[in-house]
């Protein structure tokens, strides 16, 4: 009996250690499961967090890439005009009937699949699993219900987009019967238009043009594609009304940028500069492609000539009234125009060097051109370009002529200027307001024809007047220059100082004529003069020998530009003070470099095979222009200060930038510009009609050489 209760005693020692072992491997397999689950949780947040990164990452890059094709649109205006078909007065101009494109509609909705839902059955040691069986028949029946949901669904979409596409199709087939007869109507009164155009009717002439230039409807969105036109029939010339698209065509966002770290979004503003060229490269595209209609349109030969009036319809800041403002204007021969090969030329340099348009300055901030009259009175003729040198020397002037012209300067330049009395006028030369409901208001700008370097008290007294007016930003403008007093003085403050060399460019700029002192004389080249000299080996721009018969130098303002008689162009930089060396830039039609090449600099010191060359001292350069490819528009000269240090353009003791070419010698001589570390200088440029020019420049960054080059798209880290 001891012994049966024993052996119970056992079993049940044995049952409960079982359970016991069975409780701990059920927790061990718990906690096991419960830390994979983790695990995979932690793994799942990870996958979802960077998913939902490289999400938003996608989306800036799409939005940039959206951008960037925008800006390929606006930069092609010119090259799909060019590329698409003619006026075609048989169908009143107007391109066929398009054929019948459901687009997206014509895409059948794809059915499902039964063979997607199928769930395999278990198989292995796993198909003997308690419960395996089971969980299968429900995942199928699950996997069942599925396709029928998605079955019942992918047909009821096809079923929408049939009915969709039905009444699209009939939208279609309306529309197009309405198109075919107004084509028929157009083609009948194109042909009594021909019959006017032969009888030599004057309205027919304007009416047929007025459908040339009205009947593209591929211009990009935002432009409003419509105009007007008078002829005059004496002069065989006609006059084109064209309205020009807004500022705000050019987004003011270059890219977009995700930021992981803050998980936002920042958009990267588009440099103003850089924007209101691309408007104005825009606008030049705009009327060389009208132009271009409107003379292809001509297979008769009634045109002699064509005048251009490209307007923007607005609001006016100042009134409230919408308004028009001529922003550019071109007076242009058949023959003239005939000799261009547009599908090369850069659009600002074809419309306003070769054919001698007008395009405003400033046309986003109010920027005007005079227009080419539309009356039947002979046209006068544009003014011509001021030459270097030309018109009254600017220390001689009048005072009071001297003070009427900075304010037709400004007038020309987008603001509203009138010239004070001169008794009372408080320290005031011209008054001034800028029209920009933003960014605009009252100017007061003094004008002072001095011959030394004006005193730091001058800009003292243009800030009191400033506030005394009660006016938002003050200009001096003067002949001669600013010391490091008046310079410092006016930083951080609302106040612009002009000295001489900036004045004249921007005389030249609007086409007003002034010079500092008597005028040059005309430089002989070497060659001419003395051909032993053109035939001497030139190591430097100073080594020409003999020294009788050196060209002198010629002094170059900012913007001044003239005609390269050689193909080798030999820099030079000098200075003392800071340390600055050269760096030069190979551009593209877009003023951008090709890829990281094109920057030739101390550590790169040449560029397409030695066409661009840097000397070992850094202050050197030699530009072969005759080696350089089609695909380089420009070649950008500049002078950049220490990266390592804090040094400025002011720091430079007479610097002065030498160059020669084909026995022509040059020399610019940089603004002394505190805010500047890095100046381009001149540059070397493709003309679509002269060939290779130089011009000088002056133009300068704050942030340096990084600053310059990111500019012109090279990749700074």
């Amino acid at each position: 009996m001891w012994s049966v209760l024993a052996e119970a005693q056992r079993e049940q020692h044995r049952r409960a250690e079982a359970q016991r072992r069975a409780a701990a491997a059920a927790q061990r397999e718990h906690e096991r499961a419960q830390r994979e689950a983790q695990r995979a949780a932690a793994r799942g947040e990870r996958e979802a967090l960077k998913a939902y990164q490289q999400g938003r990452e996608s989306d800036a890059a799409r939005r940039s890439a959206e951008l960037d094709a925008r800006v390929a649109e606006l930069r092609g205006v010119l090259a799909v005009g060019l590329a698409g078909p003619g006026f075609s007065p048989a169908a009143g101009g107007r391109p066929a009937v398009p054929p019948f494109d459901p687009g997206p509609l014509g895409v059948p909705v794809p059915m499902p699949d039964q063979n997607w839902y199928l769930v395999p059955p278990p198989a292995g040691p796993q198909a003997y699993h308690p419960g395996a069986r089971r969980q299968w028949e429900e995942q199928s029946a699950q996997a069942r219900a599925a396709f029928e949901r998605d079955w019942q669904a992918a047909w009821a979409a096809e079923q929408q987009r049939q009915h969709r596409l039905a009444d699209y199709r009939a939208q279609y087939e309306a529309w197009a019967a309405e198109r075919h007869r107004l084509l028929a109507g157009q083609a009948a009164q194109a042909g009594r238009l021909a019959a006017r155009l032969r009888a030599g009717e004057a309205a027919a002439v304007a009416e047929y043009f007025e459908a040339v230039v009205d009947w593209r409807e591929d211009w990009p969105d935002g432009f409003p594609a419509d105009g007007e036109t008078s002829w005059d029939a004496s002069a065989r010339r006609l006059v084109v009304r064209w309205e020009l698209p807004p500022y705000e065509v050019v987004p003011p966002v270059d890219r977009y940028r995700y930021v992981r770290s803050e998980d936002r979004e920042d958009e990267v503003a588009r440099p103003v500069g850089r924007r209101r060229e691309l408007y104005r490269e825009v606008l030049a595209q705009c009327a060389l492609r009208v132009l271009a209609e409107v003379f292809r349109a001509d297979a008769d030969g009634l045109l002699a000539s064509v005048g251009l009036n490209g307007v923007l319809v607005a609001t006016d800041p100042a009134t409230g009234r919408e308004g028009e403002r001529c922003l550019l204007a071109v007076e242009v021969d058949r023959e003239v125009f005939a000799g261009l090969a547009l599908d090369r030329v850069a659009p600002l340099d074809c419309l306003v060097d070769a054919l001698g348009g007008r395009i405003a300055a400033r046309p986003d901030k109010g920027g005007t051109v005079a227009e080419v009259p539309a009356s039947s009175a002979p046209a006068p003729a544009p003014p011509s370009p001021v030459a270097d040198g030309e018109g009254p020397d600017l220390f001689e002037m009048d005072p009071l002529e001297f003070e009427e012209l900075i304010a037709e300067l400004f007038r020309r330049r987008g603001l509203r200027t009138s010239t004070t009395a001169r008794s009372g006028d408080e320290g005031v030369d011209v008054l001034a307001e800028d029209p920009d409901p933003i960014t605009g208001g009252k100017i007061v700008i003094q004008a002072k024809r001095y011959r030394k370097t004006v005193p730091p008290s001058a800009v003292r007294d243009l800030e009191s007047t400033m506030r005394r007016q009660g006016a938002n930003r003050g200009i001096l403008v003067t002949t001669a220059g600013f010391g490091p007093g008046s310079r410092k003085h006016a930083e951080g403050q609302p106040l612009t100082l002009v000295d001489g060399p900036m004045l004249l460019a921007l005389l030249r700029e609007q086409g007003l004529p002034g010079r500092l002192g008597p005028a040059p004389t005309a430089a002989v080249p070497a060659q001419r003069s003395a051909p032993a000299a053109s035939a001497a080996p030139a190591a430097s721009v100073a080594s020409v020998t003999p020294a009788a018969s050196v060209t002198p130098a010629v002094e170059l303002t900012p913007g001044q530009n003239l005609l390269l008689p050689g193909e080798e162009v030999r820099v030079r930089f000098r200075s003392d003070g800071a340390e600055a060396d050269l760096t030069l830039l190979l551009l593209d039609a877009d003023g951008r470099v090709r890829h990281d090449g094109d920057f030739v600099f101390y550590h790169q010191p040449t560029a397409e095979d030695g066409a661009v060359a840097l000397r070992p001292d850094d202050r050197s350069a030699t530009v072969r222009t005759g080696r350089l490819p089609d695909a380089v528009r420009r070649v950008a000269i500049s002078v950049n200060l220490d990266a390592d240090g804090d040094g400025t353009c002011a720091d430079l003791v007479d610097p002065a930038v030498e160059l020669a070419c084909g026995g022509g010698r040059w020399v610019f001589r940089p603004p002394a510009d505190p805010a500047v570390s890095a100046m381009l200088v001149a540059e070397v440029y493709r003309h679509p009609a002269d060939g290779w020019k130089l011009r000088a420049v002056g133009q300068g960054w704050s942030d340096g050489l990084a600053g310059l080059a990111r500019d012109h798209g090279v990749d700074v880290a």
